[in-house]
């Protein structure tokens, strides 16, 4: 009995000697400090599903440790924004986004082009509900400007408290392809229509540096013959010029080479994704740079 009391306590000392593992592991997932700590802003751009080039700008800045303060977002922009601010990284805004395909969103209804389109823009919202994590934009750990245009005066609006669905809703909602979304009194269209990178809505939020993301529209191998697709591809070309003007005022602009990507061609995300990161890493000096002024 005298041994085995003996053991016990030997085995105890061993034991109170052994490193703690669950510590050490803490220690190791203590994340790196950001390289500046300078303010960052980030303009997302719309472009439909080559908005997916985003994702790969998002990835590049979180991994060189570029400090995002604040983030505005137009039509797709604001949903890539919507999903990143959510929580605040690129892991959790990769896995919804590879997981999500064009049914997901978009809910055809062509009976319904008196309406105002052909998409009411219901699966849109579900998604988005059912996948963030805070459904109000004030609760982002990031925060977001949604920005959308006022229908009537041609205004246009950035969300920064309210619903988050309803908000992204409206910022994508195309028009004569999304019927118009409807906050208040007021009917709202996407945000392109008044700017496409939405670089203005950053200017008086005291941030150091403004990175833009301007995707650009889309060259068909051959001319578009739907109506929709007409109407679709003729804004698209609009929105890139407006958004000509709104650039000047960004420190960096990142353009994503997103080829022939089709606006609802989600088979090709893990190319524009690519795209996103390449066309991030070549500006990426130019960003550090201006971090370490």
């Amino acid at each position: 009995m005298k041994k085995i009391v003996i053991f016990l306590f030997f085995v105890l000392i061993v034991l109170s000697c052994a490193p703690k593992r669950e510590v050490l592991k803490k220690t190791e997932e203590i994340e790196a400090p950001p390289i500046s700590p300078k303010k960052v802003g980030l303009a997302l751009g719309g472009g439909g599903a080559r908005g997916f080039s985003e994702i790969g700008v998002l990835r590049v800045l979180e991994q060189e440790k570029i400090p995002i303060s604040y983030v505005a977002g137009t039509s797709v922009g604001s949903l890539i924004g919507a999903l990143y601010c959510d929580q605040g990284r690129v892991v959790d805004l990769e896995y919804y986004a590879m997981s999500l395909e064009n049914e997901d969103i978009f809910d055809y209804n062509y009976f319904a082009i008196l309406s105002g389109g052909i998409i009411k823009g219901d699966k849109l919202e579900n998604f988005l509900s059912q996948n963030l994590r805070h459904k109000i934009l004030e609760d982002f750990k990031i925060p977001l400007i949604v920005v959308a245009t006022d229908l009537r005066t041609g205004q246009k609006v950035g969300f920064e408290t309210g619903s988050v669905p309803i908000a992204v809703h409206a910022s994508c909602a195309i028009p004569g392809i999304f019927q118009p979304v409807k906050i208040g009194n007021t009917l709202f269209v996407d945000g392109g229509v008044a700017e496409q990178v939405p670089v203005s809505f950053l200017k008086d939020k005291g941030l150091d540096v403004i990175i833009a993301v301007a995707i650009p529209p889309e060259i068909p191998s051959e001319p578009p013959q739907k109506t929709s697709d007409i109407i679709r591809h003729s804004l698209s070309i609009m929105f890139s010029k407006i958004s000509d003007c709104s650039l000047s005022e960004a420190d960096v602009i990142i353009k994503p080479k997103c080829g022939d990507v089709k606006f609802n061609d989600f088979s090709r995300r893990k190319e524009l994704i690519l795209a996103g990161e390449e066309a991030a890493r070549e500006v990426l000096p130019k960003i550090k740079e201006m971090l370490e002024e």
